[in-house]
């Protein structure tokens, strides 16, 4: 299993046990709330959703990545297309970003990762 399934798997287990805020309402309450460990932007979402997601989470010191569809999202939540989601476990946001640091590393900066 590649690090991308398991960074999905890791996205869906976290929604099951209820560490997941998803859609841009939420992700950014959570974020000002302090709860987020990490924030996930779908690749696909509009400049304004990234510069907006990337300004916020740079005030706030939450660490964000740009990953997958947002069907992808969507689908690992079992829910329909997500643009964007905050994990609010620390245990489950730290192995996400390990698993996304070693997915970077592999694209060799590709695009795929950027981290605040």
């Amino acid at each position: 299993m590649d690090n991308r399934q398991k960074i999905l798997g890791m996205i869906g287990l976290a929604t099951k046990a209820g560490k997941i805020a998803s859609g841009e309402f939420m992700t950014e309450n959570s974020v000002k709330a302090g709860k987020a460990g990490l924030v996930i932007v779908s690749e696909e979402a509009s400049d304004n959703t990234r510069k907006m997601f990337t300004n916020m989470c740079t005030h706030y010191k939450v660490p964000i990545y740009f990953f997958a569809s947002k069907n992808e999202l969507g689908h690992a939540m079992g829910k329909e297309m997500r643009t964007s989601l905050a994990i609010v476990d620390n245990g489950f946001a730290k192995a996400v970003v390990k698993l996304m640091n070693t997915e970077a590393e592999r694209a060799q900066n590709g695009g795929k990762h950027e981290s605040i």
